[in-house]
């Protein structure tokens, strides 16, 4: 199934008669997030000058992998956001980025049984270094915000859409930032604990894990894991699709 999306318009090809209800809301929403720089030789212009993207059946991107290993035992979220930087052409080093990440200062304490800790929302919660003392890690909003420090309005928060959406930025050859878990399947709701945080109560699991997708098939998400520093590791789609909406969906790009 081949799908054009062209400028401010979005446009359809397809061999079928009926599409994918999950693909055909991907392009319905692409107007939302495609590029809206203005153009180059009308600034004051709004309209979106950007070449047609096809949605394709499949995509492999070749996107160096980087370990998180040895120096950030749990920084799996700033080294995949450091390869979907330097995949933009920016120059950075993990270490920097994970200096330079907004920490959490909230201290973890348990009160009648309930843990009292901090939101990754808020920040990265704990030791990034070492797995010796408690910690979590950080979720998107806190990435997203050091993305934009290096990529000032060119970088593009996805976080709660329909996972078919994310095969925009793929097709149009940019890797996909995500939170997911270890096994890259739906784990069981003995895997989580609650915390109590400033926020209000959360879920979390130890699991937690962050990749950057660089590619799909019909059957397979390919993603480049901090963890083990593998290039292109694969997960049944659809498991690690229920996966990533157990963990909020949460997802970042760059635009053009």
């Amino acid at each position: 199934m081949a799908l054009i999306i062209l400028f401010g318009a979005v446009a359809f090809y397809a061999a079928e008669s009926s599409f994918d209800s999950g693909v055909a809301k991907a392009v319905d929403s692409v107007k939302g997030w495609i590029a809206t720089k203005p153009e180059i030789n009308n600034p004051s212009s709004t309209k979106k000058q950007y070449p047609a993207i096809k949605l394709k059946e499949s995509v492999l991107l070749d996107v160096p992998a980087i370990s998180q290993l040895p120096e950030l035992e749990r920084g799996c979220e700033v080294t995949s956001l450091t390869m979907l930087l330097r995949h933009a052409g920016v120059d950075v080093d993990k270490t920097e980025l994970a200096k330079e990440i907004k920490k959490n200062g909230e201290k973890r304490h348990v009160i009648d049984g309930v843990i009292h800790y901090g939101h990754p929302n808020e920040g990265f919660v704990g030791n990034m270094h070492t797995r010796k003392e408690y910690g979590l890690g950080v979720y998107h909003k806190p990435v997203a915000e050091l993305a934009e420090k290096y990529m000032p309005n060119r970088i593009k928060d996805l976080t709660g859409v329909h996972f078919e959406e994310l095969k925009i930025p793929l097709s149009a050859g940019k890797p996909v930032w995500v939170i997911i878990n270890t096994r890259y399947q739906q784990l069981s709701p003995n895997e989580f604990e609650t915390w109590k945080t400033p926020q209000g109560e959360i879920k979390i699991t130890y699991k937690e894990h962050s990749v950057l997708l660089t590619g799909y098939n019909q059957s397979y998400i390919y993603f480049n894991d901090p963890l083990t520093g593998e290039k292109n590791k694969k997960a049944p789609i659809s498991n690690f699709t229920e996966a990533w909406v157990q963990m909020g969906k949460q997802a970042i790009t760059y635009l053009p």
